[in-house]
């Protein structure tokens, strides 16, 4: 329960922050061309606010309703529907009355500011913390992989080469890498020898689905952590802090052995022994019919010192272009991540999550690094999201704001309205969807 609440503070800061530098970037371009600002609200307010105050013509407060926020522009169609107002004829202080490019910067003003905002992060993070990662060849034993990695062909052992022959320095970013670039094959050594798994448009939506596919492998230096409540290592009495020793007398030099020797064992009795306070037990079980015993893995610190990470630290000045450069790498990525929804061979539509999905992202503990990371990457999201050509957002707007320029015919205020209703029909549809899909996940 405490990680869920830290979870979900991390997720309403952040997405406090960003909508409302989201909305001010479209307050600030309104007020820069004399447009009246109504109102500005972070979330919405149906019936009810949960503060408020009028400063000038602008009334400034907090809603009950966290599905975002607004600023309700004087003389613009919006989700307030606001029909009696666009009867009369333009005032000059509306957003109606004034310039076609005026209107485009106010409608844009949202998005930019994201879009800058995750830059100031990236560079900030990048000043403060620097950044770390694991180069491939430092994997010097090769993978240890899970179901899904050897469902699409690794295995144990492989050492990661290439991925259509194009090397890739941060080991961390081979799948995604696989997956946004749609890879066809994955160069591995094997046993001495080059192989080429071939990555089939099946083994992407696996891979695309699954969250944990491959890791560096570690050798079998390992306790026990938490222990899974009923199951055959609770009923043997395995504790929190028992260091394995091996199974049967047979022991192991990686832990995958380990766990692929108990997968051997399904629904067989074998006996584990380990160090207790130092002091050698050993324990009867039978492994479930899962393969089995029902631990999660503790590795002890021995276990990574063969993993040599690389650091880059910056300088302030060094720091800005590397954010920059960042954001444009994490917009660049979103961009390929957004295109593969719309591909039927990968299903990625179907892992498309709300805000449980979301607020997952973020981790059970509060951690300002990863905060920070998250919130950017947040950001760059908001902005795509926003640039849709959906009516009702911000890609809406702008959708038929180009068409005016270059036409120089403006849509009508009927059209405009029925738009609006339309977009938001839309946007509320894939709301559901994406809530639905993290309610279904959750019981399945």
């Amino acid at each position: 329960m405490e990680q869920v609440l830290i979870k979900a503070a991390q997720l309403i800061l952040s997405l406090s922050i960003l909508v409302v530098l989201h909305e001010f970037g479209h307050f600030a371009f309104a007020r820069l061309f004399k447009t009246r600002v109504e109102k500005f609200y972070l979330f919405f307010d149906p019936w009810f606010a949960l503060f408020k105050f009028k400063r000038g013509e602008t009334e400034y407060g907090v809603g009950w309703l966290p599905l975002g926020g607004y600023v309700k522009i004087s003389g613009m169609i919006d989700e307030s529907m606001d029909k009696e107002a666009m009867k009369l004829p333009p005032q000059p202080h509306e957003f109606r009355a004034k310039k076609a490019y005026q209107r485009l910067l106010i409608m844009l003003g949202g998005v930019m500011m994201n879009f800058i905002f995750a830059f100031v992060i990236y560079a900030g993070v990048l000043y403060a913390w620097g950044t770390q990662y694991l180069p491939t060849e430092n994997v010097t034993h090769g993978i240890m992989v899970y179901e899904t990695g050897e469902q699409i062909g690794l295995q144990n052992g492989d050492k990661i080469l290439s991925v259509d022959q194009q090397y890739i320095e941060n080991f961390d970013k081979i799948i995604p890498t696989v997956i946004l670039d749609n890879a066809h094959a994955i160069q591995v050594l094997r046993d001495g020898k080059q192989v080429e798994v071939e990555i089939s448009d099946e083994d992407l939506a696996l891979l695309i689905k699954s969250r944990a596919v491959i890791a560096p492998r570690l050798p079998f230096e390992c306790s026990a952590g938490k222990i899974i409540e009923d199951s055959p290592a609770e009923k043997a009495g395995l504790k929190k802090g028992d260091v394995f020793v091996n199974i049967d007398g047979e022991t192991f030099t990686f832990y995958d052995q380990f766990t692929n020797y108990i997968k051997a064992n399904k629904e067989k009795e074998i006996t584990l022994n380990i160090l207790r306070d130092g002091q050698a037990q050993s324990l009867a079980l039978t492994v479930s019919e899962d393969g089995t015993i029902g631990f999660y893995p503790a590795f002890l610190e021995s276990a990574y010192e063969f993993l040599s990470y690389e650091t880059i630290n910056y300088g302030f000045f060094e720091a800005i272009p590397a954010g920059f450069n960042r954001g444009i790498s994490t917009i660049k990525d979103y961009l390929k991540q957004f295109k593969l929804i719309f591909s039927p061979k990968t299903k990625a539509y179907e892992s498309l999550g709300g805000f449980i999905a979301i607020g997952n992202i973020f981790p059970g503990a509060w951690d300002w690094f990863q905060f920070w990371n998250m919130t950017a990457f947040l950001s760059i999201i908001l902005a795509v999201m926003n640039l849709l050509p959906i009516p009702a957002l911000d890609g809406g707007h702008v959708t038929f704001l180009l068409y005016e320029i270059v036409s120089g015919r403006k849509p009508g205020d009927k059209f405009l309205e029925y738009a609006q209703i339309s977009g938001m029909i839309i946007l509320l549809t894939l709301v559901l969807y994406a809530n639905a899909n993290d309610i279904i996940k959750l019981f399945t």
